[in-house]
C-alpha cells in the first residue's frame, strides 16, 4: 500500500522549484502551439502577480518551473495553468484523460543558497536533454528562461532582472550569468537540486555520514531544500493547525478517518456522505472533507472524488468556490 503524499508546502514569498510529468512518462509538449500554450499560462499569472517565475523549461514529456508565490496560494496557480493546458491539448490532439502524473512536484527551496543553481539546473536541462546543441542555441531557445535572461527575447513576465542581481554589477552581471551557466555544463545531472530531504540538502551521502560522525543532528524534510535553520524556519512558519499535520515525521490523516471525525461531528454516516446524496447538510459535510482533504493534508481533487463518490469537477468546484466553509477543526485533526 503506498504511504499518502505529504502535504505541500506554501506561504507569500516561498521559492518553489516545481516538477510535472506526463502520465506514463508521455509527451505533454508535441508541437510549438503546445509549448506557447504553456507559456502563455504561466505568462498569465506572472502578469496577474500570482508568480514570481524566475527559470522555466519545457520538454517533451516534463516541465521545470522555478517561482516564487505572492497573492494566490501555489496549489491555485498551478491548477489553473495544468487543468486548462490538459484541456486544451486533449481538443488539440483528439485524445481523452488524464495528461499528467499524478501531483505535480514541488520543492521549497532556500533562496540564497540554490536560487543561482536551480537557474542554471533548470535551463540547461534543454541542453543536457538534446533539445539545443550547444550554449549558443540554448541562448536563443525559446522554450526555456534563458533566452530571456541573455535578452534574446522580452518577457515582462519573467524576473530577469532579480535572477541578474544575483550576479554582480549592472554592467557584468548577464556575461557572469553566461559563464556561471557554462560552468555548469561538465557538472552533469545534478541530482541533489531535484528534490529535498537531509541527503539533497547536504549535497549527497558522504556529507550525511561526516555528520553523523561528529554525533551532530540536522532538521530535515523531503519538501524542503535548504540547510538546517531553513528547514526549522520553514517550518516553524506554518500556521497551528497544518503544523498538526505536517510533522518531520511525515504522518498524515488518510481520507476515511477524516471522513469519520468530520461526520461523527455532523452526525451523519460516512454511508451517508458517500451516497451522493444532495442534502444540504450531506453536502455541506461533503465540502468540509474536501476542503481540509485538499487545502490541509495535500490530497488531489481525484483521490477525494474517488473516495466521496463524485465528480472531481465536484471537488474542484468545493475548493474553487473561494470560500472556506464553516467549520470547528478543533478536534477534527
Amino acid at each position: 500500500m503506498d504511504m499518502p503524499r505529504l502535504a505541500r508546502l506554501d506561504a507569500p514569498g516561498v521559492l518553489h522549484h516545481i516538477m510535472g510529468r506526463g502520465i506514463e512518462r508521455k509527451r505533454i509538449f508535441t508541437s510549438d502551439k503546445d509549448r506557447k500554450d504553456f507559456i502563455a499560462r504561466l505568462s498569465i499569472l506572472g502578469q496577474e502577480g500570482a508568480l514570481e517565475v524566475y527559470a522555466w523549461a519545457l520538454l517533451p514529456n516534463h516541465f521545470h518551473l522555478l517561482v516564487k508565490t505572492k497573492n494566490r496560494p501555489l496549489a491555485s496557480s498551478m491548477r489553473k495553468i495544468l487543468t486548462g493546458y490538459a484541456v486544451n491539448f486533449n481538443k488539440r490532439h483528439q485524445r481523452y484523460g488524464h495528461l499528467f502524473q499524478n501531483r505535480y512536484k514541488s520543492i521549497v527551496c532556500q533562496e540564497e543558497t540554490y536560487l543561482r543553481e536551480l537557474v542554471r539546473y533548470i535551463h540547461l536541462n534543454l541542453l543536457r536533454a538534446g533539445l539545443v546543441k550547444n550554449l549558443t542555441e540554448l541562448n536563443r531557445s525559446p522554450w526555456s528562461g534563458h533566452s530571456a535572461l541573455m535578452g534574446r527575447v522580452e518577457r515582462k513576465w519573467q524576473d530577469t532582472e532579480y535572477v541578474l542581481s544575483f550576479f554582480g554589477r549592472q554592467r557584468t552581471r548577464r556575461r557572469n550569468y553566461l559563464k556561471y551557466v557554462e560552468e555548469g555544463i561538465e557538472l552533469g545531472p545534478r541530482p541533489e537540486l531535484v528534490g529535498g530531504g537531509l541527503i539533497r540538502s547536504l549535497g549527497g551521502w558522504s556529507e550525511v555520514l561526516s555528520l553523523r560522525q561528529r554525533g551532530e543532528k540536522q532538521a530535515s524534510d523531503q519538501r524542503i531544500l535548504g540547510d538546517n535553520e531553513f528547514v526549522q524556519e520553514v517550518i516553524s512558519g506554518l500556521d497551528d493547525l497544518v503544523k498538526r499535520n505536517l510533522r518531520l515525521s511525515g504522518q498524515r490523516s488518510d481520507i476515511d478517518t477524516l471522513a469519520q471525525k468530520i461526520c461523527k461531528d455532523h452526525n451523519i454516516s460516512v454511508n451517508e456522505l458517500r451516497s451522493g446524496s444532495r442534502r444540504h447538510k450531506i453536502v455541506k459535510v461533503r465540502q468540509i472533507v474536501s476542503w481540509i482533504g485538499i487545502r490541509e493534508l495535500g490530497y488531489s481533487g481525484a483521490e477525494l472524488a474517488r473516495y466521496l463518490g463524485v465528480t472531481t469537477s465536484c471537488v474542484n468546484r468545493f475548493i474553487s468556490a473561494g470560500k472556506k466553509p464553516d467549520m470547528d477543526l478543533t478536534h477534527t485533526l
